[in-house]
């Protein structure tokens, strides 16, 4: 009897537990860096070696050659980082080829850039398909964003290296 009870006790505190933390979205963490995983980054060199496995002796699948393309951290082992573009494409690529600045690429043909976060706001200029950009400021639904010398709003939907519940200030 006061084995089923402890197992009661066990089972009863499990489902609490359970309960409490329902509806809670645990961010994953990086173990070598704690940074949010997934989280998005920039190619830093004007090319850079996505390998097999993360060391040297790992064979190179993959050569990345836009400087500030954005990619997406899905994993980390010592220096190493891997990371995925927008089609899925990737490796492992040592940390110091990769950037913290933000950059996402315009994935919808001629995206119009708007003055403001507004669908009604003015036409600043269109951004073709493929164009990487800087990031800015994010809203809920727009994102900001620069390239050669034209800034303006996009909507987040139309950009790759932007989460979409991400806010940016």
């Amino acid at each position: 009897m006061v084995r089923s009870c402890a197992l009661v006790r066990v089972a009863a505190a499990t489902l609490l537990a359970a309960v409490a933390t329902a509806g809670v979205a645990e961010e994953l963490r990086g173990p070598v860096t704690n940074l949010p995983m997934p989280r998005f980054v920039s190619l830093k060199a004007a090319e850079g070696n996505a390998r097999r496995g993360p060391s040297l002796s790992h064979r190179i699948d993959w050569v990345f050659k836009h400087r500030a393309m954005p990619l997406e951290v899905t994993g980390e082992y010592g220096h190493w980082r891997r990371v995925r573009d927008r089609d899925g494409a990737g490796g492992w690529m040592h940390y110091s080829l990769l950037s913290g600045a933000r950059t996402v690429i315009v994935a919808e043909d001629m995206t119009t850039l708007r003055m403001k976060p507004e669908i009604g706001a003015a036409v600043v200029a269109h951004a073709e398909a493929g164009v990487v950009a800087r990031l800015g400021d994010c809203t809920l639904d727009w994102c900001r964003i620069s390239a050669d010398g034209r800034r303006g709003w996009a909507p987040k939907a139309a950009l790759w290296g932007v989460e979409p519940g991400e806010i940016r200030d």
